[in-house]
Parts: structure tokens; C-alpha cells; sequence
């Protein structure tokens, strides 16, 4: 199969990168970004792209590519850090900025080129970085160029070299698909070759040889991700080796444990077990405020309990599988390379006992590798039904990150009832399935109120909502000022406890989807 390699310096992007080459319909495969071109399966290789870095390209201890890399005679595409990584590797200039470039910047075209092939003459690109190539390698030339003739893209004729000082992967970035398309079919013409069909078939036969003859137990939340990854168990291992393990840890939000229980019947499970489990978690939080903290809390327990009903059950070698995103791993600093950075810890990624488990070969991750819009591809490939599949997103810890500061039951209780109101005025406003992911956010704030003739304190409540393709990037959803008045007010008037409403505007980047 033809594919596009892609090596990772560290940046939140890269498994973007990979995404986007997919979304073409073309394979890409991700490896560190130091990897030696010696240790590298070049079999289909039709072109390479150099990832961003959180670090300065000129600091000690920077990432370097193989040398080597620029005598493959492959084309070669560096992104950010990944072009001023080949500037300075051939003899150019790069330095500081005086103002980061950050965000949505116009860049204009000042020369035809194949990678800008049908790009507007001027776009919005899209830029995060604080250095510049302040003088070209010898050999390469400007033909882009964002405000103040800052180079924006360049390239090497001779040598089949690129480079690109924005982020043509993320979705902010005006035509970047059609500039990565360029750089996959026309400058490195590979095929076409890449579906979700192709990823179902090669994800069984490994899950096969993974799994052997073993007993396997999924954590299973009920959300997107694990129930995808319990229809893939199910249809490909025998049904008497799957185990789902429901753990119900009174973080959930309202009526949730019926739902998942009665989706997780519908899959024809025969080993299903539930586990009441809000009295622990509960206890095991309190006095706990801190954000990673309460993540690792509840990762840990997660895993404890999971090892008690393993020995109740009498499946002690199960392997545990996960329902873990690329997103996760990303974000918890989990990525391809050595140098990763992490943004929040997702509990079923960094938890030092799913960490242990990981490191002796105990945990299965079959979706790690996709992202959220195609998990919910290769659920309708499974035939699960879009009452599943269409569900937004909701974090493994439940509403222990959507709770600010110290986790009760009262507080629970609170965010329960205020969320369920949110969520059903945006079905019945016919705006549930506009958006990509919506929920509430419990404030460790108070505010003064008035309710009837009582000056009165009532708990602050934060609503969220965005569009987004994969979860990496996301902007918020624009509500008519009617209906975000209205859900306010259904709140207040239903929830007694909650005196206040405010609506977060803030875009990721920099902000992150969820609070904590």
C-alpha cells in the first residue's frame, strides 16, 4: 500500500497530519521524529512530512532528523518546526521573533507552485510559532508569504523539498486539506488506497493474534468509544472469551447507567457484568481538588476494581482492553516521539497502574490509532445504531473533571440535574446534533441572586459548547442569544441550587474542550 511517513518532533498536530493524509484516502504512518532511515520499511513509501515541535529548532537538546532523509530522493514536506528544522540542517538562518505568530494569519502567494495548487492567491492560514526563518538554506526560495513578507512557504526545486510555516492540518487553516492533498497525490502521486473497511480488516487479524485464545475484559463506559470497541471485540473474538465490565462510579450522568446498560445487551454480550461503585470513588475523591490528581484517583480505582472482579470472575490472565483515542495519547503526552508534551492526563493513558499493565503487554487499545469522527465510521460499520454512534463525547472520569475543585455527592447531584436540563432543551430546540460536544460545568464559585423577594447564594454553572471534526481543534458554537437565554433560565427557574449561568466562548486552542 502506498503511504506518506510521517515523523513526529513532539507537536499536539502530527497525528493530525496522519488524519488529514486518511481523510485523502492515503495510509500514513507516524515514527519518532529521530528515527534512523536505516531502521525504516521505505516499501510504498511515496513521501515524507516533518512534524512542529513545542521546541526551538537552533536549542540544545532540539530534535534532529536523520540526515540521510535528504538524500532519499522521496519528496519532503517540513510543517513549522519541521521546515526551520531543514533550514538550519542546510545552512539557513532561523531566529526569534519579535511578536509570535499566532492564529489565523493571511498568507499570500507570490508564486505558483504544485503544493499551492488551487489555494486563493491570498487564505487564512493558520500559525503557531514564535521563530522564523530569518535567511533560506542555499537552494531554497520563498513563495508564500504572511504580513511583513515573513516566509510563509518554501521550497527546493531541485532537491523535491518543501516547507510550510503554518498548519495546513488543522482545520482552521483555510484550503489545508486541498494543501496536503497536493503534497499526497500530485507532487508524491500515491494512490488511493486507505479506507475504514481496509483499517476493520487489518485491526481484526491483529486483534486476533493479540488476543490468542485469551479471556479479554473490557472497562466499558458506554460512551462512543467503548462501545465501538466492544462491537469490534464481539465480532471478532468468540463471545465466551469478551468480557464488558460496567462500573458504575456514580460520576455519570442522569438515567446513564440504564442507557449503557440497555446498549451493551443490545450488542448480544454473554459475559456482562455491572459494578456499584459510587461509595468508593466518592470517598477515595474527598478533599481532592486538583485536577490531575482526581484523574489519577479515578484511573487507579478504575484499575483496582477492575482486578477484584477479574479474581471474582476467575479470569485472572484477562487481558484489559481500552477504548483509548489517539486524542488521549496525544494529549497526555503519549504521542509517537520522545518529545511529547503533556496537555491533561486522560486517566485510561498516564494512570501509573494502567501504565504497569500497559508496559507488561496486559492492555489492548484497538481504536488508538483513530479519532473520534472515525470511531463513529467504524461504529456505523459495525452496524451499531446512530443513537449510539451520535452521542457526544463524555470523559472517562464522568463528572469528577466537570466539577471544579472538591467532588461530592451533592455536587453530583447538583451538576446531574442542571446538565440533563441543557441537554434536553438542545434536542428539543433541534440543536443536539449541530453541535459536537455539549455539557455543564460545575464552578466552585457562589454568587449572589435574587429569588422572589430573598437576596439569595446559588452555585455557578458553566455551559459548554462546540463544533469540531476530531476533538484536536474546536470552535465554539454559536448560539442565537433566544435559545442561550432560554436554557438559562430553564436552569435557574428548575434548579435551585444554581443562581448564575455563563456561557464559555473560548476556542481550542488555547483552551482545551473540557475544563480540567
Amino acid at each position: 500500500m502506498d503511504k506518506i511517513l510521517i515523523l513526529d518532533f513532539g507537536s499536539q498536530y502530527t497525528q493530525l497530519i496522519g488524519r488529514r493524509i486518511r481523510e485523502i484516502g492515503v495510509y500514513a504512518e507516524i515514527l519518532p521524529g529521530e528515527a534512523r532511515v536505516a531502521n525504516m520499511d521505505l516499501g510504498g513509501m511515496k513521501g515524507i512530512i516533518l512534524s512542529g515541535s513545542p521546541f526551538s529548532s537552533y536549542e540544545a537538546g532540539a530534535p534532529s532528523p536523520d540526515p540521510a532523509l535528504y538524500d532519499l530522493g522521496i519528496p519532503l514536506l517540513g510543517i513549522c518546526y519541521g521546515i526551520q528544522r531543514m533550514t538550519l540542517d542546510m545552512g539557513g538562518r532561523v531566529e526569534r521573533l519579535s511578536e509570535r505568530e499566532y492564529g489565523r494569519k493571511p498568507v499570500r502567494v507570490t508564486q505558483g507552485d504544485p503544493l499551492l495548487e488551487g489555494v486563493k492567491p491570498v487564505f487564512s492560514s493558520w500559525m503557531s510559532h514564535g521563530d522564523s526563518i530569518a535567511e533560506p538554506a542555499p537552494g531554497w526560495e520563498v513563495f508564500a508569504a504572511s504580513e511583513g513578507g515573513i516566509p510563509a512557504a518554501l521550497r527546493h526545486a531541485e532537491k523535491g523539498l518543501w516547507g510550510l510555516q503554518f498548519h495546513p492540518e488543522v482545520s482552521h487553516c483555510e484550503g489545508g486539506s486541498l494543501i496536503l492533498g497536493n503534497f499526497a497525490l500530485r507532487i508524491c502521486a500515491a494512490r488511493r488506497e486507505w479506507t475504514m473497511e481496509a483499517f476493520l480488516a487489518a485491526e481484526r487479524n491483529a486483534l486476533r493474534d493479540r488476543a490468542g485464545g485469551c479471556d479479554v475484559l473490557l472497562l466499558i463506559s458506554g460512551g462512543v468509544d467503548s462501545t465501538v470497541a466492544g462491537a469490534l471485540l464481539l465480532e471478532t473474538l468468540a463471545k465466551d472469551k469478551v468480557h464488558l465490565l460496567y462500573i458504575d462510579t456514580g460520576l455519570m450522568r442522569a438515567a446513564e447507567s440504564e442507557e449503557v446498560m440497555k446498549n451493551l445487551r443490545a450488542l448480544g454480550a454473554r459475559h456482562l457484568h455491572m459494578v456499584e461503585a459510587e461509595g468508593e470513588f466518592l470517598s477515595r475523591l474527598a478533599g481532592v481538588g486538583e485536577p490531575e490528581m482526581k484523574r489519577k484517583i479515578i484511573g487507579d480505582l478504575f484499575i483496582e476494581i477492575q482486578e477484584r472482579e477479574v479474581a471474582r470472575l476467575g479470569i485472572p490472565d484477562a487481558l484489559l482492553v481500552q477504548g483509548t483515542l489517539y486524542t488521549d495519547l496525544i494529549e497526555s503526552g503519549k504521542g509517537v516521539g520522545s518529545k511529547a508534551q503533556v496537555i491533561k492526563s486522560h486517566h485510561n493513558v498516564r494512570s501509573p497502574l494502567v501504565e504497569r499493565k500497559r508496559a507488561a503487554g496486559k492492555v489492548i487499545e484497538p481504536l488508538d490509532r483513530l479519532y473520534k469522527d472515525e470511531v463513529r465510521a467504524l461504529g456505523r460499520l459495525l452496524g451499531l445504531p446512530e443513537s449510539v454512534v451520535g452521542r457526544h463525547p463524555f470523559p472517562g472520569p464522568g463528572l469528577g473533571v466537570r466539577i471544579l475543585g472538591e467532588v461530592t455527592k451533592e455536587s453530583c447531584d447538583l451538576l446531574r440535574e442542571a446538565d440533563a436540563i441543557y441537554i434536553r432543551e438542545l434536542r428539543e430546540r433541534g440543536l443536539y446534533d449541530r453541535i459536537w460536544q455539549a455539557f455543564s460545568v460545575l464552578l466552585p464559585l457562589r454568587s449572589v441572586g435574587v429569588a422572589g423577594d430573598e437576596r439569595k447564594y446559588g452555585s455557578v454553572l458553566a455551559l459548554r459548547a462546540v463544533v469540531s471534526e476530531d476533538g484536536m481543534t474546536a470552535d465554539v458554537y454559536p448560539f442565537e442569544m433566544a435559545d442561550l437565554l432560554a436554557i438559562s433560565s430553564a436552569i435557574t427557574n428548575r434548579v435551585p441550587g444554581i443562581g448564575r449561568v455563563v456561557y464559555d466562548v473560548s476556542s481550542k486552542p488555547p483552551a482545551t474542550i473540557e475544563w480540567e
